[in-house]
């Protein structure tokens, strides 16, 4: 039965890496196998009969259930008994036996979402008349569970501008189905209640919204008690009054031209003359169009055009200024394209939608959030999280705007913003100089499910040495890491309040907070995790704050400690790189190479990622006693592992702190082009005395790593450890080797399998495809001309521009032991493809692998799929916040599953939960209750259809974007 909705109202030196083993740095990936489904018909069927015994009149209502109109329409269903069609109205009727079709008249043939529209007829018959129970439209079944209400936001415009004390009018439609009505429309401001209407039409008139970005939504409720809500709405509150600018960045081509909107935020007394020119930068774009306009008192609130044209040659940016007396003035930057570069253009717009504020991907910090959505549950646990990934993601996305249109502070601000939140600062790590390189850590063992946990540690096995420790404080002047941890509750949802600088504020703090979730084994899911403070000062959780879930000790100490994900550092670092590289095009170097070279600090420290998780030897290590311990390098295997971590003691005058690396290494976190990076192109060199000759180590271990894990169909297989079982167990007979680690078909997380997911191999394969693109590199070539055939052979494009690539993978076998000097032909590993998908972050990450592999290779075919990937997305799948396809969520019957608690434990989360034997996921974050889209869980745990959700998560629209500017610069 799922719970009645609830609403928010002594210091030792032992410890373990335990605590921050299993950190799971990988935000895109759900807890259960999900597909992103093409955006499909979605509809109900509602129908009433007047029976007077020898015949009935038919009455059927169609509902549009999806967020696109219905442009014409076929209904079909059939009877079950002798029913015979005598005429009917509203649409033309026809029956062939039992079953009857239903095409629709002119005058009704469009269904606007959310709306309805009726047919009905007249029939005779003798016997029984049964209704009939399944009915579809389009041949998209309109059946099943009763299906909960449709609201549509018709009220403010997306990306709407109001002034402060403005009245903001909220509208909406609602439908509802299988002959209920609706009760009642909520009104939404992100999570905050607005008010009520319970009549139709559904409207609120709102003037207090703050200034700033707000996310509007509508929530229907039906008669039944069903409910569902609407997709949110961006706006923007400004200060004064305005003029209000759309879009805020454009791409011009050179000779043609390009319009943007203005308009006023607030109705003016009288006329108002709205004068756009422009104000600096690239003289070869001008106003042509527009340049005076008048707003009156009545039509203040309808956009007029301003055209801005480009000269015959050139490019660069100028930004045109929308004035006029009294109001704030608009900015728009236009950007002066090649004639050919329609894909930067592409960019440029999309590049627009996700850094709209009104849009809602931003927190009012500027941090990304990792979706636009509250309620999605992927390995961050909460829409409004962030990861160190998003934050790599922005940095990658400021670098290609700086490519496209000369502008490096915006990629500048970027690092910035990432070393101002998300890389701890000193007083997040005090007591890292009390580091004893020579003891990094204690040891205890990963453990195989939630349940067996805490683990207790074990000062009797030995742990290698930390090598690099001593040459990093050397080259940098400080005891401190320098890395980015992995997981951010940027709103404080969860309220400990452990932003920057703090140790467990509470939940009155604002801003970002230091949140981990993932520490107990492999079977861990995002399910079954416990979220805690990267502070433990025992203000929260129970008597031990929450460390005692996770070791087993006999006292517990305050303490700090952070995880990082190597594969979001490295790609920063490859964002650093592609910067430097296109400034410097442009003869602007000089204007990066100051966060060039903090990249290439962050990828000294990254190091942390190659080593053993407790700096033991790599290669045939078995028996956490009987391994040996690591004396240097020995320790590292050149690989870039699942995580490093860091922590100590909060108590600076008697501290400790601890350092570890992994022991798994999975093939979807390579990054061979950053280890290029770092070992061979000069401004990214790290200061160490060995930092770049590890990196170059690391770049051509790593290219074997990926011939090794090839199958023999060209798909990258999972990995390899150096610590089976995460605890140096002894490893199945006949298990083959990497350089003595041991292959792992699903390293490090077991629930959902983590070698399954297509957009490891996609990911993985485009920083392959980079450093073949840059550099000739054969070993890459080698690898990537498998892998395209292989990928290409498993993607279908339709004739309407729509696609299907693989989605899950299943794996049988094993590859060869690792021969450096004759590779194996893996002919004994294997994979399938399971299911298929349309998910176009993914789409678009295997759209520059290829763009980049064929660029350097002249692969045609690799190059025309590219495109058509692009193009088809582009066609079919942009709405008012970038480009996404609905998505079936059925993992989400797991809302109500159990999180293990060792009995007799309790403790409170920092809203009051209660953490016991008890708890559920969705037990110990109530707030989730609140959220606008609960009632889809709520419906689906009670039974109803598998909900549907589009996402609009920060890494897939930047990836998109990435690729629209990868291929401009490229094949266009």
């Amino acid at each position: 039965m799922h719970p009645p909705p609830r609403r928010r109202r002594a210091v030792r030196r032992l410890w373990t890496a335990a605590l921050a083993a299993l950190a799971l740095p990988l935000t895109m990936l759900s807890s259960g196998s999900t597909t992103a489904q093409a955006a499909a018909l979605q509809c109900s069927v509602d129908y009433k009969t007047n029976d007077w015994g020898s015949g009935f009149t038919a009455d059927l209502t169609l509902t549009n259930r999806g967020t696109d109109a219905i442009d014409g329409w076929t209904l079909t269903y059939a009877y079950s008994g002798n029913q015979k069609l005598g005429n009917g109205w509203n649409g033309t009727w026809s029956q062939s036996g039992q079953n009857i079709t239903v095409k629709n008249a002119a005058h009704n043939a469009r269904v606007a979402a959310g709306a309805a529209v009726s047919t009905g007829a007249q029939f005779s018959y003798s016997g029984t008349n049964t209704a009939p129970t399944s009915f579809t439209v389009n041949g998209t079944p309109c059946t099943g569970a009763h299906q909960p209400p449709i609201a549509v936001l018709t009220s403010p415009a997306a990306g709407a501008v109001y002034t402060q004390g403005q009245a903001v009018p909220l509208a909406a439609t609602a439908a509802a189905a299988d002959n209920a009505t609706i009760s009642k429309v909520e009104f939404y401001d992100d999570t905050k209640l607005l008010g009520t209407d319970t009549s139709a039409p559904y409207a609120l008139s709102v003037s207090d919204l703050t200034v700033g970005s707000h996310s509007l939504v509508a929530k229907a409720y039906d008669s039944m008690g069903a409910s569902a809500d609407s997709t949110p709405v961006g706006i923007t509150v400004a200060s004064g009054p305005t003029v209000v600018a759309s879009p805020l960045q454009l791409g011009v081509q050179s000779g043609k031209s390009g319009t943007y909107e203005v308009k006023l935020s607030k109705q003016p007394a009288s006329n108002v003359t709205v004068t756009s020119a422009r104000a600096s930068g690239n003289s070869g774009l001008s106003v042509t169009g527009g340049a005076s306009l008048t707003f009156t008192p009545q039509n203040w609130n309808t956009a007029q055009k301003v055209t801005v044209t480009a000269a015959d040659s050139g490019t660069g940016s100028a930004v045109f200024e929308s004035t006029a007396a009294g109001h704030a003035k608009a900015s728009v930057t236009v950007t002066q394209l090649a004639a050919t570069k329609a894909y930067d253009a592409r960019f440029l717009e999309l590049y627009g939608k996700i850094t709209n504020p009104a849009n809602g991907y931003f927190s009012p910090e500027g941090i990304p959030y990792h979706s636009v959505e509250t309620l999605i549950v992927e390995a961050p646990d909460h829409g409004h999280e962030t990861t160190s990934e998003a934050y790599s993601y922005l940095l990658w996305l400021q670098a290609m705007y700086g490519k496209v249109t000369g502008d490096w502070s915006k990629f500048n601000g970027a690092w910035e913003l990432m070393e101002k939140y998300m890389i701890p600062t000193h007083a997040d790590q005090p007591t890292n100089s009390f580091y004893n390189a020579s003891k990094p850590a204690t040891y205890a063992p990963e453990l195989d499910t939630p349940g067996e946990y805490p683990a207790k540690l074990d000062t009797g096995v030995s742990v290698g040495r930390d090598p690099i420790a001593a040459e990093l404080k050397s080259a940098y002047g400080t005891d401190d890491v320098y890395g980015m941890h992995w997981l951010q509750d940027v709103d404080n949802v969860y309220g400990y309040g452990n932003s920057p600088g703090k140790c467990e504020a509470g939940p009155s703090d604002t801003g970002p907070s230091y949140i981990n979730t993932f520490q107990r084994g492999a079977q861990e899911s995002v399910w079954e995790t416990v979220p805690q403070p990267t502070c433990d000062a025992f203000k929260y959780g129970g008597k031990n704050g929450y460390l005692d879930l996770f070791t087993g000790d006999a006292s517990y100490a305050k303490q700090w400690k952070f995880t990082n994900a190597p594969d979001a550092d490295a790609r920063a670092v490859q964002a650093a790189y592609w910067a430097d590289v296109w400034a410097k095009e442009q003869g602007k170097g000089s204007a990066v190479s100051a966060t060039v070279g903090k990249a290439a600090k962050m990828g000294d420290y990254l190091r942390y990622s190659m080593f053993d998780k407790y700096f033991k030897k790599i290669g045939n290590c078995v028996g956490p006693s009987t391994c040996a311990a690591g004396t240097g390098k020995d320790a590292s295997m050149y690989l870039m592992s699942w995580y490093y971590a860091w922590g100590g003691a909060t108590d600076t005058s008697a501290g400790w702190a601890w350092r570890i690396g992994s022991s798994h290494a999975h093939g979807g976190y390579q990054n061979p082009l950053a280890a290029y990076a770092l070992s061979n192109y000069a401004p990214l060199k790290p200061k160490s005395a060995t930092g770049a000759a590890d990196w170059a180590k690391s770049m051509d271990r790593q290219l074997e790593f990926y011939r090794w894990l090839q199958s023999d169909e060209g798909a990258i297989a999972g990995g390899a450890t150096n610590s089976w079982a995460g605890r140096y167990a002894t490893p199945p007979a006949g298990k083959s080797t990497f350089y003595g680690m041991y292959y792992d078909e699903k390293p490090v997380y077991h629930d959902p399998p983590s070698n399954q997911w297509f957009g490891f191999q996609a990911w993985s394969m485009e920083r392959v495809a980079e450093l073949y693109q840059q550099t000739g590199n054969a070993q890459a070539k080698t690898v990537l001309d498998k892998w395209v055939d292989w990928a290409l052979s498993k993607t279908t494009f339709n004739p309407d521009g729509t696609f299907r690539i693989p989605s899950t993978l299943q794996w049988s076998g094993q590859p060869d032991t690792w021969n450096a000097s004759s590779p194996g032909s893996n002919s004994g590993l294997h994979v399938t493809v399971a299911d298929y998908t349309n998910d176009v972050g993914v789409a678009a990450s295997y759209a520059k692998t290829l763009t980049y592999y064929a660029d350097r290779s002249g692969d045609t075919e690799a190059a025309a799929a590219a495109k058509k990937l692009l193009d088809g997305m582009w066609a079919n799948n942009q709405d008012d916040l970038g480009v996404a396809v609905p998505e079936n969520r059925a993992d989400y019957n797991r809302f109500d599953d159990s999180v293990s608690i060792p009995s007799g434990w309790t403790g409170t989360m920092p809203n009051g939960d209660a953490i016991n034997s008890s708890s559920t996921f969705d037990s110990i974050r109530s707030f989730y209750e609140d959220d606008p889209a609960w009632s889809k869980i709520e419906s689906y745990l009670a039974g109803g259809a598998v909900p549907s959700f589009t996402y609009h998560r920060f890494w897939a629209q930047a990836d998109i974007a990435l690729a629209m500017g990868s291929y401009a610069e490229l094949l266009e």
